[in-house]
C-alpha cells in the first residue's frame, strides 16, 4: 500500500541529488510534489522525469520574494501542504583562518535564514498532522576541519528542529531531521574548493567511514519518507543519521 496517497509535498532544493531522489520517492508512494530549485534547466529536466504529479518553481530560499512566490504557487497548485522537506542548502568550505565574511554569509543565508523563513512562510498551509523534515548533516555534531561556517549553519538547523518541534506540536505538526553523512550528490562540485582538494577530501571520507563508501541519495530519501509517513507518527524533534555509521562507530 502506498504510504503517501493523496498527500501534498513541497521539496526545496529539489532539482538534483537528495531533493530529486526524495521527490521521486514521494511520487512513487502516491504523493503530489512541488519542487523548488535554483537552476531552471535542471528543474525542467527533473519535472520531465517526474511526470504529471510534479510541479516546479525556480527560486532561491534566501530571497524573500522567492518565498512569497513559493507560498502562492503552493496554495494554487496544492491547496495545503502535508509534507515539507526543507532540503535546500549550500556547502562552502575553507580553513577557519581563510573563511571570509562572504563565505560565512553564503552558508548562513541559505542554510539557516533560508530554511527558517521557508518554514515560517509555508506554515499557514501546513495541514494538521503534517510533517516537516529538515536536512541537517553529521557535521552538526562531529568536527571536520575546514568546514567551520558550514558546520555552524547545520548545527543551527539541529537546534531549530528541536525548538520548532516543541512550538508546533500543539498544531499537530511534527518536525524532524535527517542527517546525511558523505552522500554522492552534485554538491561536491560546488564546494568552492580546488578539484584536487575535493578529491582528497572524498578519499578521506571513504577511508574513515565504517562502510568504506559514500551513501546514495536514494538511501537518504528512504529515511525522509519514514519521517513523512505515518510510520513515524509518534516521533518529533528527532534526528536520524544516514551516514554509514560515521557518527556512531
Amino acid at each position: 500500500m502506498s504510504k503517501l496517497t493523496n498527500k501534498t509535498d513541497v521539496v526545496t532544493g529539489g532539482n538534483s541529488g537528495i531533493g530529486l531522489a526524495t521527490a521521486k520517492e514521494f511520487i512513487d508512494q502516491g504523493g503530489t510534489v512541488l519542487l523548488m530549485g535554483r537552476d531552471q534547466k535542471k528543474l525542467d529536466k527533473a519535472l520531465s522525469e517526474l511526470g504529471p504529479k510534479a510541479h516546479g518553481m525556480a527560486g532561491d530560499i534566501s530571497k524573500k520574494g522567492d518565498l512569497d512566490r513559493l507560498f502562492q504557487i503552493a496554495k494554487d497548485k496544492l491547496g495545503k501542504i502535508d509534507i515539507l522537506f526543507a532540503n535546500a542548502g549550500v556547502a562552502l568550505f575553507a580553513p577557519f583562518e581563510q573563511s571570509d565574511e562572504a563565505l560565512f554569509d553564503a552558508n548562513v543565508n541559505v542554510n539557516v535564514k533560508g530554511t527558517f523563513f521557508t518554514i515560517q512562510k509555508l506554515l499557514p498551509l501546513l495541514s494538521e498532522n503534517s510533517s516537516v523534515i529538515i536536512n541537517t548533516s553529521v557535521v552538526n555534531f562531529k568536527g571536520f576541519p575546514g568546514t567551520s561556517a558550514y558546520s555552524a549553519s547545520k548545527a543551527a538547523l539541529r537546534s531549530l528542529v528541536r525548538t520548532l518541534a516543541g512550538e508546533l506540536v500543539a498544531k499537530g505538526i511534527r518536525v524532524n531531521a535527517v542527517s546525511p553523512g558523505p552522500i554522492d550528490t552534485p554538491i561536491y562540485g560546488r564546494l568552492g574548493m580546488p578539484e584536487e582538494a575535493v578529491k582528497q577530501m572524498a578519499q578521506g571520507f571513504e577511508s574513515t567511514n565504517p562502510m568504506k563508501r559514500f551513501g546514495k541519495s536514494e538511501e537518504v530519501a528512504k529515511t525522509v519518507l519514514f519521517f513523512a509517513s505515518d510510520e513515524s507518527s509518534y516521533i518529533t524533534g528527532a534526528e536520524l543519521a544516514v551516514d554509514g555509521g560515521l557518527s556512531q562507530l
